[in-house]
């Protein structure tokens, strides 16, 4: 099985265990490490809007909290015709992936769109000036 494949798997494992009971739009996203390891995380809504998570937020969460820091690769998966990462989620993905690692998004059935962390966010916020 490729990476997007096994990244589309599992943002889709994900989706069906998203907890959007006010919007009732689920979210999953996968993440593969430079490590290796395959990370999900889903959308969790709270009552208290905008209190809730991004599937890619759950995501990154779970990659700190597995020991990684680095991002290789991102599958989000939602049932739209194209659902890519809000802004506060571009900026996390960039805290952990390089300008060229592929953000894949997709619908239910298929990867609909590729791009990089540099198009999604081309003039992300940094700290401190890269070498």
């Amino acid at each position: 099985m490729s990476s997007v494949q096994l990244l589309f798997e599992t943002a889709k494992s994900a989706r069906e265990r998203a907890y959007a009971p006010y919007s009732k739009f689920k979210v999953g996203a996968a993440l593969r490490t430079k490590g290796g390891k395959i990370i999900a995380g889903c959308n969790v809504e709270n009552a208290a809007y905008p209190e809730g998570v991004c599937a890619e937020g759950g995501a990154i969460s779970a990659l700190i909290l597995a020991g990684e820091t680095e991002i290789a690769e991102v599958l989000v998966m939602a049932d739209a015709a194209l659902c890519t990462p809000c802004g506060g989620c571009r900026q996390k993905i960039k805290e952990f992936a390089g300008d060229d690692v592929k953000v894949h998004i997709a619908n239910l059935d298929e990867v609909k769109k590729t791009f990089t962390v540099a198009e999604l966010l081309p003039a992300g916020f940094e700290l401190n000036e890269k070498d």
